[in-house]
């Protein structure tokens, strides 16, 4: 009955959201892909009868979370499979690079007959949900198939905890469905006992983003994109990384501001999201600067291997100077890469209410981070990163300005900033140790009854 229910609940909302959705389909391109998994749950077969792991992280953020999971597990269980599916275009394309030897697929919309069907097809031993997706049907199919359901990286934000209390019945019915959350830190833990985990299912692992975070400035990605764009020892890169609307712009006008009195400043702008990539550019077109998209640099870079920068031009190593003072970053999986390169680092989403962007990456490279007041969705990292005086809050565009100014003024300060703020994230590491081993137990711990029910479900299929 609750599987019928949820049907009609699902169907009805995508009825009313279907002028939306077909608006973003044809202008956008989104929600082409894979309709065949996400409504119908077609996704890849399994063939064999190995241990498999189902991983599902949502989109980039997540997928990048799952690498030293994954890694860290099949390690120490080789002879398991790992599937990875995702939620979103952007997050399925990086699955794909990220875990080339592995299916990668789009989760199957939260319908029963979809859920069915992929869970059929794939046959998992273990369902592992990144951060906080909690989908109804395929939690408890996947429990009713003898799967065991963990969370990892698990939180509960600020903005979530309240609605998911004005339902906790539900949710703590489903969330006995789930015999692991391994929570990011004891405020999320306690949460999620609120609505109704046990307590022996909770466990409190850390964030798993500290783990497998490139702290090497000369790291070959990295080390690449700076030769690809000119920077040289003597520039101040100032990246905006992860940013919504309104984030540009105040980025590009302390550039502007700035740029005559600092020669050596030069901007990054990565948007958050690819269907933003043609508005900034046209934000950039119309502030009348020198400006270049970095898919742009993809081709320059065949036509410099050719001519060696000794063989070209002074004028027109000037100019590929001049174009890339100002860059947009037009492509996707590179911003980890660009942290990097950066000196001064904006975390987007921030300056505008929608809770923050990861800024872990941008620290564990010694950048001098701000970031704006709306931060919830990391409360937990910027509570500390605040506490150490290893970032800054800016309010506002005016408060950004003087944020980079300070930095480009008194080179001690984004020392020091930097400093403190890579020393944060070595001493948060471990999480991927300790959530794996709480991912093993679940091999030892199986309920009887588990093993039950998947006895009755290969006799089913049988």
């Amino acid at each position: 009955m609750v599987g019928y229910l949820l049907n009609i609940a699902y169907a009805t909302l995508m009825l009313v959201a279907s002028p939306w959705l077909i608006y973003a389909a044809i202008r956008k391109g989104k929600y082409r892909e894979g309709c065949a998994e996400k409504l119908w749950g077609r996704v890849p077969s399994r063939a064999g009868n190995a241990t498999c792991v189902w991983f599902h992280a949502v989109s980039v953020g997540e997928v990048k979370l799952l690498v030293p999971l994954v890694r860290e597990l099949s390690a120490q269980r080789p002879d398991w499979e790992f599937v990875i599916s995702t939620t979103t275009r952007t997050g399925r394309a990086l699955a794909r690079e990220k875990f080339p030897d592995r299916v990668t697929f789009y989760c199957p919309l939260d319908f029963t007959w979809a859920v069915r069907g992929a869970l059929r097809r794939i046959r998992p031993d273990y369902l592992v949900l990144a951060e906080l997706e909690l989908w109804p049907n395929l939690i408890r199919l996947a429990h009713r198939q003898g799967a065991q359901v963990a969370v990892v990286n698990g939180r509960m934000s600020d903005n979530s905890f309240p609605g998911y209390r004005r339902i906790r019945p539900l949710i703590g019915w489903l969330l006995r469905h789930v015999d692991l959350i391994a929570c990011q830190n004891e405020q999320y833990a306690e949460r999620f006992r609120q609505l109704g985990a046990s307590d022996k299912s909770v466990r409190v692992t850390g964030s798993i983003k500290f783990d497998d975070t490139e702290t090497n400035r000369d790291h070959p990605a990295s080390q690449a994109l700076r030769e690809l764009v000119g920077i040289s020892a003597a520039d101040v890169v100032f990246t905006a990384g992860s940013t919504h609307a309104g984030e540009e712009e105040a980025a590009l006008e302390a550039y502007v501001q700035l740029r005559r009195r600092h020669p050596e400043l030069r901007l990054v702008l990565v948007p958050r999201h690819p269907e933003r990539f043609a508005e900034v550019a046209r934000l950039l077109a119309d502030s009348g600067l020198p400006w270049q998209r970095r898919s742009q640099r993809s081709d320059g870079a065949q036509q410099e291997r050719a001519s060696s920068p000794s063989e070209r031009s002074p004028a027109a190593r000037q100019h590929d100077s001049e174009a890339t003072r100002v860059l947009l970053v037009d492509t996707v999986g590179e911003l980890s890469a660009w942290w990097g390169v950066t000196d001064i680092a904006l975390v987007g989403g921030s300056l505008i209410p929608h809770g923050g962007q990861n800024m872990i990456e941008p620290a564990a490279f010694g950048c001098a981070i701000c970031f704006g007041p709306h931060t919830q969705n990391f409360r937990d990292v910027v509570a500390i990163l605040k506490k150490q005086q290893a970032a800054v809050v800016v309010e506002d565009a005016s408060e950004l300005k003087d944020f980079v100014q300070r930095c480009l003024v008194e080179p001690n300060y984004p020392a020091e900033l930097g400093s403190r703020a890579a020393g944060i994230v070595a001493a948060g590491q471990g999480a991927t140790k300790r959530t794996t081993a709480h991912l093993l137990a679940l091999e030892m711990a199986a309920e009887p009854e588990q093993r039950v029910r998947r006895g009755a479900v290969d006799r089913h299929a049988a």
